[in-house]
């Protein structure tokens, strides 16, 4: 797959399947330097692309660190602070001939950079539960604007960021962005991408929110303006019923709805993508099947950072490692299944499998002039995911993460190559202060 000035919807009350947004309150502050956090990540990554039908290969490996330093906030009814960052990625294999494209490595012509590192700070204010960042290293994180942080170092957004949570169970948030950097990026001052589409804009506002109804019942809604490309709304429905102590039911309703935008840089649009999923938990199994539908003449399209890199803005059931099912007119279904081994002896250790396959894909209506138009007539395709993570539990090395990823993708179609990926992520966190 390749790789208006309008005003946002009215701020809404939400809750997505994540925890509402979660914040400490002002009057709670022991001060700037007492509560600051010092915190270090180093994460290594291999990656091997291995694309059919002459389709070139895409392979890389590097280590990446990660420097986080986070204030606390100066006492007082408005606290003031300061977040900093430092990121650093050394190449160990260039890929052969078969570097550049993954995304792992920062590219340099017709290759990959054998260093690099960029810095990023940010100032804040907080009142009561409210929160206002400004700065270039913002990674905000929801169901219409979610830099990745898939690579061996996270995207970074510059702009505003304000998030509040001064109700109970109630997390609100909005941005506005005028910068990005990718995770394969050191330039801070980049645009964002419609990934599929292959156009860029300079600004991105989002609004929305979470709500938690009560233990059991989670909803959200969410609006944001890609100006010039596209305006989209979300809206989620999570709901969970406890059958036993040891299983439950879960029932999760996404849908996004998309129109073009200001000068419609990508075309028309005119999407509205849905998906439900249904889950059953019993003990260390988890069993779930999913519905996705895109409805529309276009693709789904969502947040790119950089020409050909893809993100996290996709909250659709079937999205996967190598394809996210979101076509023109596309149906698709899947089966998961998740085990944790926790209940086996063996903390930290799970396993995770789904297959999915996608049909009905229809780009014969769409306008030849759409960049877009790279669809065919009945497109089918499935994906199989296979994947083990193991997480250190206790002792020197507590909290090292091991994760083996393999992903099969087989196509009949023009919008995609059939491929092979496997991944391997060994990743430390470490507390400095």
């Amino acid at each position: 797959m390749p790789l208006s000035r309008k005003s946002l919807l009215a701020l809404t009350i939400a809750a997505t399947t994540s925890a509402p947004l979660a914040m400490a309150n002002q009057a709670e502050s022991q001060g700037f330097i007492e509560d600051g956090h010092l915190t270090f990540l180093t994460r290594n990554m291999y990656w091997n692309h291995d694309r059919h039908d002459g389709a070139d290969d895409r392979r890389e490996w590097g280590q990446g660190f990660r420097l986080d330093y986070k204030s606390g906030y100066t006492q007082g009814l408005v606290g003031f602070g300061i977040d900093l960052s430092a990121y650093a990625a050394l190449k160990l294999d260039g890929g052969r001939g078969h570097s550049g494209a993954a995304g792992v490595l920062v590219p340099d012509g017709d290759g990959t950079r054998d260093e690099a590192s960029s810095a990023g700070a940010s100032v804040k204010m907080r009142l009561s539960n409210t929160e206002l960042k400004y700065g270039n290293n913002l990674r905000p994180y929801n169901p219409v604007f979610a830099p990745a942080d898939a690579r061996l170092l996270p995207s970074t957004t510059t702009g505003f960021w304000l998030t509040s949570a001064e109700l109970d169970g109630l997390g609100l948030e909005a941005g506005h962005f005028t910068a990005a950097k990718d995770f394969n990026s050191t330039n801070s001052n980049d645009d964002f991408f419609a990934s599929y589409a292959g156009v860029s804009t300079d600004t991105v506002n989002f609004l929305g929110g979470n709500y938690a109804v009560n233990d059991r019942l989670s909803v959200s809604l969410y609006g944001s303006e890609y100006e010039d490309i596209w305006r989209q709304y979300y809206v989620n429905t999570n709901y969970n019923y406890p059958l036993s102590d040891s299983q439950s039911l879960n029932f999760d309703a996404n849908i996004y709805r998309v129109d073009d935008d200001g000068r419609s840089l990508a075309g028309e649009i005119d999407v509205t993508a849905w998906s439900l999923a249904a889950a059953y938990t019993i003990g260390a199994h988890t069993f779930k099947l999913t519905h996705q539908q895109i409805d529309g003449d276009q693709p789904f399209d969502y947040l790119g950072m950089g020409p050909g890199t893809f993100h996290d803005s996709i909250y659709l059931a079937n999205s996967s490692q190598l394809a996210d099912f979101n076509g023109p007119n596309e149906k698709s279904w899947g089966a998961f299944y998740n085990l944790d081994m926790t209940s086996y002896g063996v903390p930290g250790l799970s396993f995770h499998a789904r297959y999915i396959r996608g049909t009905d894909v229809d780009g014969s209506k769409m306008d030849p002039s759409s960049p877009y138009a790279y669809y065919a007539d009945n497109e089918k395709h499935w994906e199989r995911d296979l994947a083990v993570a193991y997480v250190v539990q206790a002792g020197p090395a507590k909290d090292l993460s091991l994760r083996l990823r393999q992903a099969t993708h087989r196509i009949s179609g023009t919008s995609d190559v059939s491929s092979d990926q496997v991944r391997l992520i060994i990743e430390y966190p470490y507390e400095i202060f």
